[in-house]
C-alpha cells in the first residue's frame, strides 16, 4: 500500500518527505514505548532510594512525552499522519522488551537505562539519515531528542555508578 501523504506547500520534495515520514514515524513508535517504560518503572519501583527513583522514572517520563509530541507534529508538517496509539507503537517500536514483574530499583534503573540508551542511539542514527537527505529540521528535532535523550541516560545511569 502507497503511503500518501496530505497536501502541503512544505518545499521539500515528496520523496523525501515520504521517508522523513517513515523514519519519524519509527522513532515515534519507540519514543511512546520509552514513555510507558519509564512510567512502568515510576509505578513500580521500591527500595530505600523509592522518592529519588520515582520522582527521576517520571522525570523521564515527561520527557518523553516531549519527544513523542515534537515527532508526531514534524510528521504532519510533512503531510504524514501521526501513527500515536499503543497499539500502532507496540506493532513498530524496536526497543526491548521492559520486564513487567521487577520492582527492585536496581532492575528498573537498568532496564531504563537500557532502554534510554538503544533510544538515543536509534535517534543519532535518525540524525545521519536525516542529514544525508537534506532535512536540516528533521535532522535539528532529531538532534534535539538525542540531548534529551541523553540527559536522561545520565540522571539514570548516576544511580547505578559508585563514589570514587
Amino acid at each position: 500500500m502507497k503511503i500518501k501523504l496530505t497536501h502541503t506547500r512544505n518545499s521539500l520534495p515528496e520523496k523525501i518527505r515520504l521517508e522523513m515520514t517513515a523514519l519519524l514515524q519509527e522513532r515515534l513508535a519507540d519514543a511512546i514505548d520509552l514513555m510507558m517504560q519509564a512510567k512502568q518503572a515510576h509505578w513500580n519501583v521500591k527500595g530505600p532510594n523509592f522518592i529519588a527513583l520515582h520522582e527521576l522514572f517520571d522525570k523521564v517520563f515527561n520527557e518523553s512525552v516531549g519527544y513523542v509530541d515534537v515527532l508526531a507534529e514534524r510528521i504532519v508538517q510533512l503531510g504524514g499522519i501521526a501513527k500515536g496509539t499503543i497499539r500502532s507503537a507496540a506493532k513498530q517500536t524496536t526497543l526491548p522488551d521492559y520486564s513487567l514483574t521487577t520492582t527492585k530499583s536496581k532492575n528498573h534503573i537498568a532496564e531504563l537505562a537500557h532502554a534510554i540508551a538503544f533510544f538515543g542511539e536509534q535517534v543519532r542514527k535518525a540524525i545521519e539519515t536525516a542529514s544525508k537527505l537534506k532535512d536540516a529540521d528533521t535532522a535539528d528535532i532529531f538532534t534535539q531528542v538525542s540531548r534529551g535523550a541523553d540527559m536522561n541516560l545520565w540522571f539514570v545511569e548516576a544511580h547505578e555508578q559508585q563514589e570514587q
